[in-house]
């Protein structure tokens, strides 16, 4: 009898549990902490942060727990990840949520969503500086477009291993826009060009509307094939939006689907956090050049927005180039939180989301030239 108890106390996590496991539990319940208490992202750091309580209690291996485990629940649920399954579904989502009327009412503000992705490209090279395998350079580079979607969808095509703590670093981020991004903006702008008022922005019609989804997957998809999977659903997703006669589809679409798959997708990669897998010197520097992939791409947006008024007649305020990161709609609210803190009447946040959606497109566009180049 005593040896068969302490056979089980032996079999049971708190055995089997390392430094590693309490460390990783710890960032779990900061993450549960930040989406409840701070209201960071929660949709999306509730699930992953209670993903990555489940993913680090110890088990044996062989038993078809752990979600490494080709016969686990888990590992069957995974593969919308790994097979790139989740990030398009939530794309869909995203564009029968989302109103192009801004974007379209002023195509000059797409410019800002291109030049954010710079942060892309340029931690891709430093990625590569510091002996990362081209694949994984892409992968990290990637999270400079602040999509956790896409920086999934990427690194399940090009460096699976990684995705653990690409997705972490990616919806990190995207939580922290609030954080993050209203000093970058501060130091790249004076006061006067935060006070630049933005003119009311023509009537899109709805015919205009309807077309754009079906020219947009054309134009998109043939200057970068490997973005179809993620823009074919987002601009299907919102063509369901806008014909009306779909609009059933469309509310499927933006709730029920979206919302599960949010669920599934946030689980899911915090539980391929294990401890073992996840702390690694590798997943130290994926957090590092995250970080600055995130701070190059604001400052692109907010440069190239400056660069622009010298040539334009009709000023535009450079704080709306941050918002050009595709952090759907919290960059679009944070340019319009520190536009108001300089004139509380004045409101940017309309002239914002054109940005910031055309920063959705531009992060796909990006993945999608990333992908071809390194297959």
């Amino acid at each position: 009898m005593e040896d068969l108890l302490i056979q089980f106390l032996n079999n049971t996590g708190y055995a089997m549990a390392d430094y590693r496991h309490v460390i990783m539990i710890i960032i779990g319940c900061v993450f549960i902490y930040l989406g409840i208490a701070k209201h960071y992202e929660p949709l999306l750091l509730v699930p992953i942060g209670f993903g990555i309580l489940i993913g680090n209690v110890p088990v044996f291996h062989g038993l078809g727990l752990s979600i490494y485990e080709n016969n686990s629940v888990l590992h069957y649920l995974y593969m919308g990840v790994t097979l790139g399954i989740y990030p398009p579904l939530i794309f869909m989502g995203i564009g029968a949520m989302t109103d192009f009327s801004t974007m379209l009412a002023r195509p000059v503000l797409m410019l800002l969503g291109a030049a954010a992705q710079m942060g892309i490209f340029i931690t891709f090279l430093g990625a590569l500086a510091l002996g990362f395998e081209p694949k994984e350079a892409a992968s990290i580079g990637i999270i400079g477009g602040a999509d956790g979607p896409t920086a999934i969808f990427l690194t399940a095509k090009l460096a699976p291993d990684l995705i653990g703590p690409i997705a972490i670093a990616a919806y990190s981020y995207m939580a922290l826009v609030p954080v993050i991004q209203p000093p970058i903006m501060k130091l790249l702008t004076s006061r006067k060009e935060r006070l630049i008022r933005m003119e009311e922005p023509r009537e899109v019609s709805k015919r205009e509307k309807i077309l754009f989804p079906i020219f947009g997957i054309l134009l998109c998809c043939f200057l970068a094939p490997a973005a179809l999977p993620l823009l074919g659903l987002l601009f299907l997703g919102n063509l369901l939006k806008e014909a009306v006669v779909t609009e059933r589809l469309a509310v499927a679409a933006r709730n029920s689907i979206i919302d599960t798959v949010t669920i599934l997708l946030g689980l899911t990669v915090g539980a391929s956090t294990q401890a073992d897998v996840f702390l690694t010197g590798k997943s130290v520097g994926i957090f590092i050049l995250g970080a600055v992939s995130f701070g190059i791409a604001t400052a692109s947006g907010v440069i190239f927005a400056k660069i622009m008024n010298r040539f334009l007649k009709d000023k535009i305020n450079p704080l709306l180039g941050a918002a050009g990161v595709s952090a759907v709609p919290d960059s679009a609210r944070v340019v319009q939180i520190v536009g108001q803190e300089e004139d509380p009447s004045n409101f940017l946040l309309m002239h914002a989301m054109a940005p910031n959606i055309s920063g959705v497109i531009g992060s796909a566009i990006g993945a999608g030239v990333l992908w071809s180049f390194m297959m």
